[in-house]
């Protein structure tokens, strides 16, 4: 099968809907209001637990109060943004929105599965939704540092999670009947670390679910028969202090821990539910994983990467090697009660967060059915 192009691509929405299960109605919204932009709220007293930012600097969330019958649903969003896994990295990336508070936008633009339109989002709209943003470079998991004389770098993503949870705690998650913990790209991965233990931190009174968006990152041999992805998650892991906090099911199974943040590793571990929605032919993964520019050296790929209309037969035919293992790395987890999917062919990374790809008049159905 031919992968479609992204703009071929329907919304997934209905297909995650389904899963978690909240049967909101849909409501008419005014097409013409306002984009919602959020404020940033800042974490001041975290610093004191040592949950700080690459920089040092405070972690912080976006937060939009729920209304009416989702007044006690819950929507935590993690926020991506790729990793870095040595020094030099670690140390570019502290001077920049991905690794300081201190540079991020103070407002978000809440969209997709964020909004609060029930046209756009109509399980959601009504929920208290929480974007929290990404500053460690570890998908939220890490807890070392690295001092060079004054020069500190501050590894803290499991400390970060802790505090903006603790925080949240305060303000009403305490009592929430209904929780979905999601996020894009690294962090769809971070919601594969933290499912079980949110789902632990609030208890049995409290429905907790969770979406991992892109984040189904492949341990996959590129097309020169290198698997750099290894190399690069085993540096991450030892730089940032990682190990401690993987699935300690999922280490007991493998003689290198580090695999564990490979997530195809730790689902069989996974107790919470979860629902994956992925490309099988997702861009990111394309460009840096199965064809990252060390296994093309002259080119070859680059227009096809620009635009996969542009992208040779026997180069789809080499494609065709990611949806492969995408699917075959999934099928654990096919007719498990407590796990769902959406895999589709669109050339997209991230797809709940965009509003043309969540939700939009032309979105796939069930049996005749949106919802």
């Amino acid at each position: 099968m031919a992968p479609r192009r992204r703009g071929a691509c329907p919304a997934a929405a209905v297909f995650v809907a389904a899963v978690v299960a909240v049967g909101f109605a849909a409501e008419a919204a005014d097409m013409v209001q306002e984009r919602l932009t959020v404020g940033m709220t800042i974490v001041a007293d975290a610093a004191s637990t040592g949950a700080v930012c690459l920089d040092g600097s405070p972690p912080a969330y976006h937060l939009h109060r729920g209304s009416g019958a989702g007044a006690r649903s819950w929507l935590l969003q993690f926020e991506g943004g790729g990793w870095c896994n040595d020094v030099r990295s670690c140390t570019e990336r502290a001077g920049t929105r991905r690794g300081s508070t201190r540079l991020m936008t103070k407002v978000e633009v809440f969209s997709g599965i964020l909004s609060n339109r029930p046209s756009m989002n109509p399980d959601f709209y009504n929920w208290n939704r929480v974007k929290l943003r990404y500053c460690d470079g570890g998908s939220f998991s890490g807890d070392s540092e690295y001092k060079n004389g004054s020069s500190v770098l501050y590894f803290r993503g499991q400390r970060i999670w802790d505090a903006i949870i603790t925080d949240l705690l305060q303000k009403g998650l305490a009592k929430a009947k209904n929780v979905l913990l999601s996020g894009c790209s690294a962090g769809g991965l971070a919601t594969f670390f933290h499912c079980d233990s949110l789902k632990e931190r609030l208890g049995g009174a409290t429905t907790v679910k969770c979406l991992s968006d892109a984040g189904f990152f492949l341990d996959l041999t590129d097309i020169s028969g290198n698997n750099n992805m290894r190399k690069f998650f085993s540096s991450l892991v030892s730089l940032q202090g990682v190990q401690k906090n993987l699935n300690k099911d999922c280490q007991n199974s493998t003689d290198c821990p580090y695999m564990c943040f490979f997530p195809q590793y730790a689902l069989p571990d996974i107790r919470t539910p979860y629902f994956i929605l992925n490309s099988a032919y997702d861009v990111y993964q394309f460009h840096h994983i199965f064809v990252p520019p060390s296994s093309d050296p002259g080119g070859q790929w680059s227009r096809c990467k620009m635009d996969p209309g542009a992208c040779s037969t026997s180069q789809i035919a080499t494609l065709q090697g990611l949806r492969t293992a995408m699917l075959t790395s999934l099928k654990q987890i096919e007719g498990e009660p407590e796990a769902g999917m959406f895999v589709n062919s669109c050339f997209a990374h991230c797809q709940s967060e965009l509003q043309d790809t969540w939700f939009e008049p032309d979105s796939p159905m069930i049996h005749d059915k949106r919802w």
